[in-house]
């Protein structure tokens, strides 16, 4: 396994359960404001072979409000 794997696979995981918990009833808006993002600036590099060879993440269709 590579030496990011465990990581990368845990903070999508920690991600995920983030979005899930923002969209239940009452929940803390500014805690899901503020640990969403501190998440995915912490996301290490993707393991090898999750996207296709020559992949290029910047490349695609511009999306409405510059994504």
């Amino acid at each position: 396994m590579c030496e990011h794997c465990e990581d990368f696979h845990r903070t999508v995981i920690l991600l995920g359960s983030l979005a899930l918990y923002a969209d239940t009833l009452g929940a803390d808006t500014a805690f899901v404001d503020a640990i969403g993002p501190s998440l995915v600036v912490s996301l290490p590099e993707p393991p090898p072979g999750l996207f296709p060879p020559g992949y290029d993440p910047n490349s695609g269709p511009q999306y409405p409000g510059g994504w």
